[in-house]
């Protein structure tokens, strides 16, 4: 973990707490090549109507709107919550080559917890930093089904 890895994940906790502003599960992440960010997203399924708007599939769909390409060589992918199945494989697909996330995702994480993708033989590989600003990031999923399940209690 670098300095730059903590800085650009703070990025990326700030798109979370947008998508939790809007009434969304708060994650958020951030693009970034060659030091620069180049596109952010915040999961938007709730108010898109979209099961597949997570912050990583936006995120990839803008990154290759900046970038002219929808393979995304040089990449790396900044995110606030282990990527689940469906994010991974798009991950795959835009041929990123690094994915630096917080906090782990036990239910339906795919770089490790739940499952590891990477061991499924798919044809593109990308290295994978784990734990950036893990207890943030969990605080804040923590905090916000927390604040869900005392509303449905009312």
């Amino acid at each position: 973990m670098t300095d730059a890895d903590v800085a650009f994940m703070r990025q990326a906790l700030e798109e979370a707490a947008a998508a939790e502003a809007a009434g969304e599960v708060p994650i958020g992440a951030v693009a970034v090549q060659a030091g620069e960010v180049v596109a952010r997203a915040r999961n938007a399924p709730v108010g898109s109507g979209d099961p597949t708007a997570h912050a990583e599939v936006l995120l990839l769909r803008d990154a290759a709107r900046a970038l002219g390409n929808y393979r995304l060589p040089g990449l790396t992918v900044y995110v606030t919550l282990e990527p689940c199945l469906m994010c991974v494989g798009a991950l795959v697909l835009a041929r990123v080559q690094r994915v630096v996330f917080g906090a782990a995702e036990p239910k339906f994480g795919a770089l490790g917890s739940r499952v590891d993708a990477r061991g499924l033989g798919l044809n593109h590989g990308f290295e994978v930093e784990s734990g950036v600003l893990a207890e943030e990031c969990a605080a804040r999923m923590v905090a916000f089904f927390r604040s869900r399940r005392g509303r449905d209690l009312k």
